[in-house]
């Protein structure tokens, strides 16, 4: 009778069901003083058959309660599965077995988030509300665990209890630690937006998510998760105990923290210019440098006028444009080279980790990216040149003449614009000018000490 049972739990066969209890209406509650792993209604809630569901609670509430062998009550299987209609059914029979803990310690909330389902969570935060701040074993609310397995959209639907934003678990992290641990860089877009997110909490081992982040090893996200928490008010701990330090009031930490939510991170705007443009152009020049202007010889030998295989010095592989323009060719491989090396030179020192923070070594990468830059132009112009007709020389010089007297000219009005920007700098210094009076949020020039 069991079997038939479980067999019409699993095809959620009510005909089934209803024949069952005629033949032996105490089956439910022999079931349920029996030592049986799984009842029907752990098989019928996994498989989501919410009709069978409302059928056995009907005759049998007590069954909701039930777990198997590893602690788990159907609200925890249905969960798992994201069957919202059957979990709202189980609510509203018990409520009660929403708060119940499988033997990982975890409720079907924790779990719903862990597998990210949207629907019954949902359910769960409309029907009973205070299950959003049951923890785990380990102090984790459903939060945590969303960021921990990168539930994005299950996450927005427990960020609006605000009191789930700043929680700590057993580690003092909170849902910014974990994001920022694991560099979940939408999850940190979206934590940061939020008005009560406090986002320099230290955790247990005194560490804020920009501490985190900066002890993790690096990769290419890092520069984009540094600048959305820096404009966000992010510090590290070090810097909030030199501030505690110097005996700076909480209102000058909130104008800080206020300063820097700001678009005026000068810095961080402009290594993550560099980075793009770097590897921009070394792509462009690696590729370049394979396939040069001309393309390669693909034999050893070349067929003259009479169509006869004559032998030739060149070889298979190399350059034709080395053979027919040797001046030509050297002067665009140092060109190309020299666009390579500066380029890798700027991303080698933007991801090594060294402190390069301080302006002057930004001014010095900028102009690197200025050698760069300019190579690649050079080394442009040179492969137009070889690969235009002869017909085509007066046009090609005169679009070369222009050119450059263009590049050259908006050069000219940087480099001069930065030498006033300098002397400016230096005269505030000496104080021979008065200081420009920053706003009442204490906001002004974003470069006008780039040079310190």
């Amino acid at each position: 009778m069991e079997r038939r049972l479980a067999e019409a739990a699993f095809g959620g066969d009510l005909k089934e069901l209803q024949k069952i209890m005629v033949e032996d209406p105490l089956i439910l509650d022999k079931i349920t003083a029996s030592c049986s792993d799984e009842t029907p209604l752990h098989t019928a809630a996994m498989l989501g058959h919410g009709s069978f569901v409302v059928a056995l609670l009907s005759r049998k509430p007590e069954l909701a309660a039930e777990c198997d062998s590893r602690g788990r009550s159907p609200m925890h299987l249905a969960a798992a599965k994201g069957h919202a209609e059957v979990v709202r059914e189980l609510l509203l029979v018990n409520s009660d077995v929403a708060s119940m803990r499988d033997s990982d310690g975890r409720t079907a909330l924790h779990v719903a988030a862990v597998k990210g389902r949207e629907g019954v969570l949902a359910e769960l935060v409309a029907l009973a509300p205070s299950l959003t701040r049951v923890l785990t074993d380990r102090g984790e609310t459903g939060l945590h665990l969303c960021v921990k397995w990168n539930r994005y959209e299950a996450a927005k639907l427990l960020a609006d209890d605000d009191c789930l934003l700043n929680f700590k678990d057993c580690d003092g992290n909170t849902a910014l630690h974990i994001a920022v641990a694991q560099k979940q860089f939408r999850m940190i877009k979206y934590l940061i937006q939020l008005d009560q997110v406090e986002v320099n909490v230290l955790n247990k081992n005194q560490l804020t998510a920009l501490d985190l982040l900066r002890q993790s090893p690096r990769d290419t996200r890092d520069m984009e998760i540094e600048h959305a928490l820096l404009c966000s008010g992010a510090l590290s701990a070090k810097d909030m105990d030199s501030i505690a330090d110097e005996g700076k009031s909480h209102q000058r930490l909130s104008s800080l923290t206020v300063t820097q939510r700001k678009p005026t991170d000068w810095l961080g705007r402009r290594r993550s210019a560099l980075m793009v443009v770097a590897s921009l152009i070394a792509t462009v020049a690696f590729q370049a440098g394979l396939t040069p202007p001309g393309g390669i010889w693909e034999d050893d030998y070349y067929v003259d006028e009479n169509g006869q295989a004559v032998s030739d010095p060149h070889s298979a592989g190399h350059s034709v444009m080395a053979y027919q323009e040797p001046g030509v060719y050297s002067a665009f491989m140092i060109l190309n080279t020299t666009a390579f090396l500066a380029s890798l030179s700027i991303i080698l020192l933007l991801v090594s980790g060294l402190p390069l923070n301080r302006r002057k070594w930004m001014w010095l990468q900028m102009v690197i990216m200025w050698v760069a830059i300019s190579t690649q132009v050079a080394t442009y112009f040179v492969t137009l040149r070889h690969i235009s007709p002869r017909d085509m020389a007066g046009t090609l010089r005169e679009v070369t003449e222009i050119s450059v007297l263009t590049w050259l000219t908006l050069i000219v009005v940087v480099f001069v614009g930065n030498v006033l920007r300098l002397n400016l700098w230096v005269l505030r210094k000496y104080g021979l000018i008065k200081e420009k009076e920053r706003d009442s949020e204490g906001i002004g020039d974003d470069q006008e000490d780039v040079f310190e």
